[in-house]
């Protein structure tokens, strides 16, 4: 019939948004993301944790003797508040000098800092944020999750080995600065090391990663963003004849 088009096989393209509305659904799911984020925390830190430990024991086995999931949160007067299933305790052969304080003798004992590695991974709900705004089929989404969550676990790790080393180098004394001599740490170094991974890596890890999975959709987003503005109704784009005289 002359009526009707023929139906072709072709999906039609994905049009990118505006940059406006992207931006908008990305804030949008960027609470959900830090609430699915933080309910599911010991999940998010036990593969990085695994990768901590395998580091730090391999490396440096004169140092630490263990990493366990699980931590004590202490108040200001050192007292045990509640326990964290998200922290991580690491043991060390260090052994530090504590000084006596109200209802406490001091003495001498082993080093073993309590770290949170979740302030190495809130990247994690960012790029979600990011991605869930971006116009993918399902299995892609997928794929780029798998991907982001595998560089998201070893950051998170790189910066609680960090942590760990700083814990030794910075914050045990004496015993542990000569400790970190003994094993050849770099106080420079690790200062350096600890601060990057605490403030550069988590906010810069997830931006790269989405770009560098979305170029194609950036570059139309960056496109729609440069067109000029549409034409007032009842002007066309060609001048009247009138104005070509």
């Amino acid at each position: 019939m002359a009526g009707l088009s023929p139906i072709t096989n072709h999906p039609s393209p994905i049009t990118a948004p505006s940059p406006r509305a992207f931006a908008l659904k990305a804030l949008l799911w960027l609470p959900l993301a830090f609430v699915v984020w933080m309910a599911w925390a010991p999940l998010w830190v036990l593969p990085a944790m695994h990768l901590a430990k395998a580091v730090l024991l391999g490396l440096w086995g004169g140092l630490f003797d263990g990493v366990t999931l699980g931590g004590e949160l202490l108040d200001g007067a050192g007292r045990v508040v509640s326990r964290a299933s998200y922290l991580v305790t690491v043991s060390t052969h260090v052994q530090v000098s504590v000084a006596a304080s109200d209802g406490h003798a001091g003495g001498v004992g082993v080093l073993e800092p309590t770290l949170n590695p979740m302030i190495y991974a809130w990247s994690l709900p960012l790029f979600a944020g990011l991605a869930m705004a971006t116009p993918l089929s399902a299995w892609r989404r997928a794929l780029q999750f798998a991907v982001a969550l595998a560089a998201i676990w070893a950051a998170q790790a790189f910066g609680t080995v960090a942590e760990a080393l700083k814990a030794v180098a910075f914050d045990s004394g004496p015993e542990g600065a000569v400790a970190a001599a003994q094993a050849h740490l770099s106080p420079n170094v690790l200062a350096v090391v600890y601060q990057f991974s605490v403030l550069i890596l988590p906010a810069v890890l997830p931006v790269v990663l989405w770009v560098a999975f979305n170029r194609p959709f950036i570059e139309r987003l960056v496109g729609r963003a440069g067109e000029p503005a549409a034409p007032a109704e009842g002007h066309s784009g060609d001048p009247s004849p009138t104005e070509r005289v």
